[in-house]
């Protein structure tokens, strides 16, 4: 049975016509007329006694009319509810994030999306490991060049570099093959050199780093720097700040491609309204910044 038809015969019935239906919905009288004419073909029922003023159902046209209005109200209704969610979504949002993006940038983010969304709730766990979307636990996950994976979608919403930074008290080397101090990432491969695009004249250097420490957390590299331990190469995002202020200095930029930012979720055809307003809000968000 085609629900549209049953839609527009109670469309008739509660405005009292065809006229008045087609005048109060802008569907058009000869089609509302159609679709009420093959509804009763396929019911093989009369609903609507023709010729009669005012209009007049038939008893089988009371009957289904009165079982149907409220049921394809609600629908109509929910529908609508739905829609509106996608401006206003509301509920849990449950979202990982690792410990340098969640300690440098999602305080201020979650704040404006907050103001933005008064009706999610984010729920937020700091997590640098892989997290399964597919067990429903968490409906987001933010990474740092994550892994191809079939089973996530998303989006890249932010595009860091990496600078060799140091104290200004710390010696720029006088030639390529002069080593310095470096402080260094746990479990970071050594290197022979590193190819720096000299922020000075845009020249591409060697720099040979000598390790003088490791340590497992950027910030916690980018904090020794800061006291003098030797230079380091760090996510600009992290030193910008010092940067600015003359607490760092910047050697040049890698020649590596930059760090990308992802928002992620798990691959299915509809996405929940949250997900969907977290994901647009955290790449406009990082936009307008840059801008």
């Amino acid at each position: 049975m085609d629900l549209t038809a049953v839609t527009d015969f109670n469309l008739v019935a509660r405005h009292g016509g065809f006229g008045a239906a087609s005048r109060a919905t802008t569907i058009a009288k000869a089609t509302l007329s159609r679709r009420v004419r093959e509804l009763e073909d396929s019911l093989g029922v009369r609903l609507i006694e023709r010729g009669t003023r005012p209009l007049r159902l038939t008893e089988e046209g009371r009957a289904l009319h009165a079982r149907t209005e409220a049921p394809l109200g609600a629908i109509s209704d929910a529908l609508q509810d739905i829609q509106a969610g996608l401006q206003h979504p509301t509920g849990r949002l449950r979202i990982s994030a690792p410990l340098l993006f969640a300690s440098v940038s999602l305080g201020p983010l979650a704040a404006a999306f907050l103001a933005a969304f008064p009706g999610v709730l984010l729920d937020v766990t700091t997590d640098d490991g892989f997290v399964d979307l597919r067990d429903g636990e968490i409906d987001i996950v933010i990474r740092a060049n994550p892994r191809p994976d079939d089973d996530l979608v998303g989006r890249c919403f932010l595009r860091n570099a990496l600078v060799l930074v140091a104290a200004p008290c710390v010696q720029r080397p006088h030639d390529d093959s002069q080593p310095f101090p470096a402080v260094m990432r746990s479990g970071m491969v050594d290197s022979a050199s590193w190819t720096i695009v000299d922020a000075r004249d845009g020249v591409a250097r060697q720099y040979h780093p000598r390790a003088v420490m490791r340590l497992s957390s950027p910030l916690s590299i980018r904090d020794a720097v800061l006291a003098g331990a030797g230079a380091a190469m760090v996510p600009l995002a992290i030193v910008a700040e010092d940067l600015l202020a003359g607490r760092l200095v910047e050697w040049g930029a890698s020649s590596q491609p930059p760090v990308e930012v992802w928002v992620l979720h798990a691959s299915r055809r509809l996405v929940n309204t949250k997900v969907s307003a977290f994901v647009n809000f955290i790449c406009d968000y990082f936009a307008h910044s840059k801008a």
